[in-house]
């Protein structure tokens, strides 16, 4: 650094700025950011903040995840409003970058200070927050659903749809059947609204969407299948499933339109074997197995329905279940096409019917041992649903499980019982 331009800091005749702290840091054999929390209250919080000043101090903060620092400055700088559009770009800007959690700061820092505005950049801030809320907790996806929802229609045309799609796979993890099937219909409607009048307009280089429109349609119906499948209604699921079979002949297919297309057909025919064999057709198995062999990413939700149909029809998949256990298990943590909240879902799900099925069967020492597991991974993700579901199977087996059985289930339960009794939302009583 030039000694004339130090001697002048020093003396106070001239503001640092980032780069010469991060100079004078290093030259002093100090940590990256180690003066930060002094430099942002001294420029930010005492005095008034500029913003050729501000935005290079925020950005380093991200770079070195100190997100503290971040925090106290933002709530200094709402006081001044001027600034609001710089905050919004720069989080659009870090989420681009992969720093979320800072990204997430800004966007809810921006939200607090246009709360009573009808704008869309509030909508859109409002959707950055609920998508970086989303994680293992099904609880708190729930809470975010519920929160963003009210905002969907202030967005663009074109982001409704990402934003809607968003939603309802958030209710297709929580299993809230008839909202997605609700949320599921508008996507469709809106979807067919933005296609009569852009029909015409084949560049794809200034869209907003994710996906191209005829995507949407297909998949709105994808998600009515499959609110009506969890619902036991396979007759109207097949129906749906017809109907985005027939949304995938499109005329002329670039590049990516046929990416998407190549998807759905074997969405189309996974499904379709689905729900012919939850209907009672058992010879459909055989063609089944087939279909996962050459699409191993459709792996584990075939294992679920092959074992939820043998939970209903009384048939013996041992033979299924022995190939494919190995693969399941480690293939788990890498399924694509799906979102991480309904991979845990899945998952789960494909615990609790293997339980089932081997309780059923009188495989007691492999279904408790699946039971265990199960409860771990539901109480992992606060899913109250499949906690009760494991507890009300325990119960119904409870006398046949062995010592070491019941010492693990009451540990998992003594776990849950301690959550809510600080939540003060007791759900179990072990008295």
């Amino acid at each position: 650094m030039n000694a004339g331009t130090l001697s002048a800091i020093i003396k106070g005749t001239r503001p640092i700025a980032m780069a010469q702290l991060d100079l004078i840091t290093k030259g002093m054999k100090l940590e990256e950011g180690h003066f930060y929390e002094i430099y942002g209250a001294e420029c930010f919080v005492e005095s008034a903040p500029h913003w050729r000043r501000l935005e290079p101090f925020l950005q380093r903060c991200a770079e070195l995840d100190k997100l503290e620092c971040i925090q106290r400055v933002i709530q200094q700088v709402t006081d001044d409003r001027s600034y609001i559009s710089e905050l919004f770009e720069m989080a659009e800007g870090m989420l681009e970058r992969g720093q979320k959690k800072a990204a997430r700061m800004l966007y809810e820092c921006v939200a607090e200070c246009e709360k009573y505005q009808h704008s869309e950049r509030l909508a859109l801030c409002q959707y950055r927050i609920f998508t970086l809320s989303l994680g293992q907790d099904q609880h708190e996806n729930l809470r975010a659903a519920v929160h963003f929802e009210p905002y969907i229609n202030r967005l663009d045309e074109e982001r409704q749809l990402d934003a809607i799609k968003d939603l309802a796979n958030t209710y297709l993890a929580l299993r809230y059947w008839d909202k997605l099937f609700s949320l599921s219909d508008e996507l469709d409607q809106k979807t067919k609204i933005l296609q009569s009048y852009t029909k015409k307009i084949t560049d794809k280089s200034n869209r907003l969407t994710a996906y191209p429109l005829f995507v949407y349609r297909a998949y709105s119906n994808l998600l009515k299948s499959s609110a009506c499948e969890r619902q036991g209604k396979y007759a109207e699921a097949l129906h749906y499933t017809e109907i985005y079979g027939d949304l995938m002949k499109i005329s002329e297919p670039d590049e990516e339109d046929q990416i998407y297309i190549d998807k759905f057909a074997g969405w189309t025919e996974a499904n379709t074997y689905l729900y012919r064999l939850m209907m009672g057709d058992l010879n459909i198995l055989p063609a089944y197995i087939n279909f996962i062999e050459n699409n191993e990413t459709e792996l584990l939700p075939a294992m679920i329905n092959i074992l939820e149909a043998a939970n209903k029809f009384d048939n013996n998949i041992d033979d299924i279940l022995y190939m494919y256990n190995a693969r399941i298990n480690s293939e788990i943590t890498q399924l694509k096409g799906y979102t991480e909240q309904v991979n845990s879902d899945m998952y789960i799900t494909f615990l609790l019917e293997r339980t089932i099925y081997h309780l059923n069967r009188k495989q007691y020492t492999e279904g408790f041992k699946q039971l265990v597991y199960c409860l771990k991974e539901s109480v992992k993700l606060n899913n109250q649903t499949d906690i009760i579901r494991c507890v009300a199977l325990y119960e119904k087996y409870r006398n046949i499980a062995t010592a070491d059985i019941e010492y693990q289930y009451k540990l998992i339960i003594m776990e849950v019982q301690n959550y809510y009794d600080k939540k003060e939302n007791p759900i179990f009583n072990l008295a």
